[in-house]
């Protein structure tokens, strides 16, 4: 046997390895339809999450949920979360029958929109941030994940969920690239309306895993289009775990340009998920993956106006590694304002998570 037949075998062996591990860290319970039921709560004794949805699933009615077909448009979903008094941080309980506020997450109501359904309240205009889910994610667990974000990081802004159609599936890798590129224009279409909507102020837009590729996707596609007014009201855009292609991130930016206050990268090394995507697409290393100590990163950094944390210190969620964004949020709420500052600042930072403070990346 030749070397590079070794070298191709312990490659094949590696990636098989990763898919087993990610494939057992998925196999935890989901939610299933009746999970999106609404059901009873005491209002007054519960912590409620309203979350506004925009997807490009095809809605079922003989479920009531959407699925990993692909809609023609857009449709508008608002659910009512509650979250269970027993609740602990960074996770999500589910029900193992029917929804009990009491002991697991549970949607108490939904109902149909034309639009996001964000009309003039007394006191202000709306602050949203829009989470852009990743791959292998059902509609369940997005919008409860969504909720989960929301209670953790003590969130004032409205969420908004942009659903688009993963197969929910370790091994849908490809489908659901290319379910993300079928919602692009989509996502453009929200961002604009949200940026010309007089009732909305500040705009949040963060993409995870794969919805990091669907956001830059998205924001090249307004700099192309010369809709730079939509991008210069997005006050915060953060990639958490992005899976990006480190070339084709490049050439994203080039398009994309500096971004004031500059785009948030959130990354990991040890991030089991990217190093599955890495070997699927043929030993391309991906962006979320990067280390805030090479030189490279840094320049990459200084260069393009980036802010790139290493949250690799916080803790992991399950063996994939590639959700610790979720546990960031719990760290957030009590960060000092010196960390809430640097926050504005381009630069390569490793967060300590029991300080909630950042560190520079050593040259």
């Amino acid at each position: 046997m030749t070397f590079s037949k070794l070298n191709d075998a312990g490659s094949l062996l590696r990636g098989l390895a990763l898919l087993a591990l990610i494939a057992t860290a998925g196999c935890a319970q989901r939610p299933g339809p009746e999970a999106l039921t609404p059901v009873h709560a005491n209002e007054a004794a519960l912590r409620q999450v309203t979350i506004k949805v925009a997807t490009t699933r095809m809605f079922e009615p003989a479920t009531g949920s959407y699925s990993d077909a692909r809609a023609p448009a857009l449709s508008y979903e608002s659910f009512t979360v509650s979250i269970p008094p027993t609740h602990k941080a960074t996770r999500i309980e589910l029900p193992t029958t029917t929804p009990d506020p009491l002991t697991s997450f549970a949607v108490t109501e939904r109902r149909k929109l034309p639009d996001l359904g964000l009309s003039t309240r007394a006191g202000g205009k709306h602050d949203i941030m829009i989470f852009v889910h990743g791959y292998n994610y059902s509609f369940a667990e997005s919008l409860f994940r969504l909720a989960q974000v929301a209670t953790d990081g003590e969130l004032t802004e409205t969420p908004v969920l942009f659903a688009w159609p993963s197969a929910a599936t370790v091994v849908g890798y490809i489908a659901d690239k290319d379910a993300a590129t079928y919602s692009r224009d989509d996502l453009v279409a929200l961002l604009t309306d949200v940026a010309t909507d007089p009732n909305i102020g500040e705009i949040t837009l963060f993409g995870h895993s794969m919805g990091g590729w669907l956001v830059a996707e998205a924001l090249r596609q307004l700099r192309l289009s010369g809709q730079d007014k939509v991008i210069d009201r997005l006050a915060n855009v953060v990639l958490a775990a992005p899976d990006i292609d480190l070339d084709v991130f490049h050439r994203q930016l080039r398009t994309i340009g500096p971004l004031t206050p500059p785009m948030t990268l959130l990354v990991s090394a040890d991030d089991r998920a990217l190093r599955l995507a890495e070997w699927l697409a043929g030993s391309r290393a991906r962006l979320g993956t990067t280390d805030t100590n090479d030189p490279k990163v840094q320049s990459l950094a200084a260069a393009h106006g980036l802010l790139v944390i290493d949250i690799s210190k916080v803790d992991a969620l399950d063996p994939s590694n590639h959700n610790r964004f979720a546990g960031l949020m719990t760290v957030l709420p009590r960060a000092p304002s010196s960390t809430l500052a640097s926050l504005r600042h381009a630069g390569a930072f490793i967060l300590e998570p029991i300080s909630a403070t950042l560190v520079a990346s050593q040259k």
